[in-house]
């Protein structure tokens, strides 16, 4: 199967090359591998690293008898972008509900190739001890389980007898031959011994059976998980996605005793929206506190800040229009493009207070300092777009990654910079207003406040008591 993906990935004109590796599994078995695969430079082929895996996805699924996952997809450990555990302690109920929850994400827009990734069933040796005989004939399901361990894979290495040579010591590892092994009537008269110092037949005590079933335990904060897989749909938005996936009846309503936890790049997606959130209100409070020190008053830095959300409608029109999703890259380009919209603002502010400070009215303030800072606004703006241009439009490696930080950065600052020069003055007219409206008030509960404690404190002069209302009718002695 490994040769068979990897001859056809080597028919595609975009590939560089491939490396394939066997025995890359949990245990180490040849039951799984990885094919590593390198593209040639985007200016010498004709797909994106993206449009060339969604070209072979539907060729990797039609191979028989073989799961193929491109990684990358998944955004890292190989898991598809669309990533579930179910889990449980009842293994019946979590596959019912695994199995339910993938034949209703095929009908979901677009999800493509749901599925439970699960291990392939082998054979596998069944023993159910009787515990009423075992209980009447001494023994054990200790003595049972080690009876069985060391006639198939031998003893544990702690327990296992040691060959002592000059230099170390050589583990000695006694098991059945494994024609023994598949011997049913061999395995049924193995010795297990009794408490009594006897032994019994293997069959005495315990079923013996064959069955099929998984190589490894599967669990998740100790309980049992099956994990369901879905790919994205090419030009899917996996936030979209994730909602509808999660709005499906067979995971709404799940069975008692069953939970879904999201992994992969779901989980990572939740992860960053959150911490992008707590930089951005840490980022905008940090600001606050500098501005509020900067200028020395309150209300002035919130006209700096109104001017954050214009560039938000840009970036969010900008991905639109493109047809491009929000993903991490956005995250840092909102990021990036929130501390270039605050520097405009602060210039533009900064300019107008001190030319308030020196005498001129308000308007014509305002008038110059939207003559005299939009010239170095609209430079950086140009120069931040320019900068933004090659990689919007995919010049060089990569750039498919990066695209959609750049389309936000440069819608972002668009609007930005027309809108800080109109929508910043007449919300600086407006705080202007509330901050002469507010100061008298505040300025005279301040006083008042600081005449009342000052006529308590002072006295009238040195050697004599204070003075005041708060002191009439009092006599004291000078000693007092």
């Amino acid at each position: 199967v490994s040769d068979t993906v990897t001859a056809l990935v080597r028919k595609s004109p975009d590939v560089a090359d491939v490396v394939e590796t066997i025995g890359s599994g949990d245990d180490g078995s040849v039951r799984e591998g990885q094919i590593f695969v390198s593209l040639k430079p985007r200016n010498e082929r004709k797909l994106s690293q993206k449009q060339w895996e969604d070209a072979m996805a539907p060729q990797l699924r039609a191979i028989p008898d073989a799961r193929v996952v491109i990684a990358s997809q998944g955004g890292g450990g190989g898991d598809a972008p669309i990533s579930l555990y179910f889990t449980g302690d009842d293994l019946d109920q979590l596959e019912l509900a695994a199995r339910a929850a993938v034949a209703q994400m095929r009908d979901v827009k677009g999800v493509r190739d749901p599925r439970i990734a699960g291990d392939l069933p082998r054979p596998e040796l069944l023993i159910k001890p009787r515990f009423d005989l075992a209980a009447q004939l001494g023994v054990t399901v200790q003595a049972i389980s080690q009876t069985i361990r060391i006639a198939t894979i031998g003893d544990i290495p702690q327990n296992a007898a040691k060959f002592s040579l000059a230099d170390r010591q050589v583990p000695i590892r006694v098991s059945l031959l494994e024609s023994s092994r598949q011997d049913m009537s061999t395995l049924e008269n193995l010795p297990v011994p009794t408490s009594s110092g006897g032994a019994v037949p293997l069959k005495a005590v315990a079923d013996i059976s064959f069955g099929e079933g998984p190589a490894t335990i599967r669990r998740y904060n100790q309980t049992r998980r099956v994990k369901v897989l879905a790919d994205l749909q090419p030009s899917a938005a996996l936030g979209d996605v994730s909602d509808r996936v999660k709005a499906l009846p067979a995971i709404k309503h799940l069975p008692q005793g069953v939970h879904i936890v999201e992994r992969g790049s779901v989980e990572f997606m939740t992860e960053m929206m959150r911490n992008f959130t707590l930089a951005i209100l840490a980022g905008v409070l940090m600001v606050f506190a500098v501005l509020v020190l900067l200028f020395a008053r309150v209300f002035q830095p919130l006209t700096i800040l109104s001017a954050l959300p214009l560039s938000l409608g840009g970036a969010i029109l900008a991905l639109i229009i493109c047809g491009m999703p929000f993903s991490f890259p956005v995250v840092i380009g909102i990021l990036m493009l929130m501390g270039i919209v605050a520097k405009n603002s602060i210039l533009l502010v900064d300019f107008a207070i001190e030319e308030m400070r020196a005498g001129k009215d308000r308007m014509t303030a305002l008038m110059e300092a939207g003559h005299k800072r939009a010239q170095p606004i609209v430079m950086t703006s140009i120069a931040m777009i320019a900068g933004m241009l090659p990689i919007a439009i995919g010049i060089g490696d990569s750039s498919s990654f990066r695209a959609p930080m750049a389309v936000s950065v440069i819608g972002g600052i668009i609007t930005s910079t027309f809108l800080t020069l109109v929508i910043v003055p007449a919300v600086f007219c407006v705080i202007d207003d509330v901050e002469k409206w507010l100061g008298p008030k505040f300025k005279g509960l301040v006083t008042h406040e600081y005449e009342v404690l000052a006529h308590h404190h002072l006295p009238s002069a040195p050697g004599e008591a204070p003075t005041g209302g708060l002191t009439a009718g009092r006599t004291q002695e000078p000693s007092e």
